[in-house]
């Protein structure tokens, strides 16, 4: 009777420690870089599967014009938050992948500013107007080691540009896009 009751409360230890919630981590901090783009962020844990993402960083970009045969180069700040549902943390557990870092597949809904602050420019006559964009967003982010991850994501919003100072533009809805696919390091 002994042996058979310490094998239920040993089994029952077994569940209890197996059944225990995972959750995305408390604080992250880290960099990125992509195609277009750097960007200096932090992910703070808002429950064990939301995580509240701000970022600030610049987007780059390239024009060219064939009638005077120049390319341009531009980078401007951007500001980003982003809450973040990482939605299958536990199956990825269960199946012994690695969640640290939150590592595994989420939805979020990133709302992204870009201010008329300063431009980085080969052309000094640049100027851009100021703009704002909410895109609901699917991705995924996974851990390369110990300190660097990759994330992609992809995603279609609303976007509002606000009139410049010069009114050479008008305020406008748009359709707005997001194609994410960046490499890292968490410090």
């Amino acid at each position: 009777m002994k042996k058979i009751l310490l094998t239920i409360i040993f089994c029952g230890l077994t569940f209890i420690t197996k059944s225990q919630n995972t959750s995305v981590e408390k604080s992250i901090y880290g960099i990125q870089t992509g195609v277009l783009g750097i960007w200096v962020h932090n992910e703070t844990k808002l429950t064990n599967s939301i995580a509240l993402r701000s970022e600030i960083g610049l987007n780059l970009g390239i024009r060219s014009s064939i009638s005077s045969n120049e390319t341009e180069f531009i980078a401007t700040p951007v500001i980003t938050i982003e809450p973040r549902l990482y939605y299958n943390l536990n199956k990825r557990a269960q199946k012994s992948k690695r969640i640290d870092g939150n590592s595994g597949n989420f939805i979020s809904l990133s709302t992204n500013f870009h201010p008329n602050w300063f431009v980085i420019s080969n052309n000094n006559n640049i100027d851009i107007t100021s703009a704002i964009s909410i895109i609901p967003t699917w991705g995924l982010k996974r851990n390369i080691g110990k300190h660097f991850n990759y994330e992609t994501g992809i995603g279609i919003g609303y976007g509002y540009v606000f009139r410049d100072q010069n009114n050479l533009t008008k305020n406008s809805n748009e359709l707005a896009a997001a194609l994410n696919i960046r490499i890292g390091y968490r410090f």
